[in-house]
């Protein structure tokens, strides 16, 4: 049973995505300084947009955590929920895929870059962990 307001979200839980969205936001600029001046500038906004949407993707993630937690929702629920998020996300990135040929491919690699940081960023709490120990 959660105990609190349903709007609690453990400090771990909020430090990993505030890592994760630094993280990212460095790698977008970093990505814009270098594929600019290389005459790649739209691949490099495109994968600022998939870090974007891997963002929105992970707070909408934590957002339904929490409200699932403090809900007890049904399993049908939760799946359309999940589902409802991954379908925006999707349709989002091959919309851009799509529309922006070839430059909006990019969408996809900034959405692997992210879910990379965000794995990455994850781990911290456990490696501090096992060197306490």
């Amino acid at each position: 049973m959660l105990t609190g307001t349903p709007a609690y979200t453990p400090p771990v839980t909020r430090a990993t995505f505030r890592r994760s969205a630094i993280a990212a936001a460095v790698v977008a600029v970093i990505a814009l300084a270098v594929l600019v001046p290389m005459g790649l500038g739209l691949y490099a906004v495109f994968g600022a947009v998939g870090l974007g949407l891997g963002v929105l993707n992970s707070w909408l993630v934590m957002r339904a955590v929490v409200n699932f937690a403090a809900a007890q929702p049904t399993r049908g629920s939760f799946t359309r929920s999940v589902l409802g998020r991954l379908a925006l996300i999707t349709v989002l990135a091959f919309g851009c895929a799509l529309l922006f040929r070839p430059p909006g491919l990019g969408v996809f690699a900034g959405l692997a870059v992210f879910q990379f940081l965000a794995v990455a960023s994850s781990m911290v709490p456990l490696i501090k962990e096992i060197r306490k120990r």
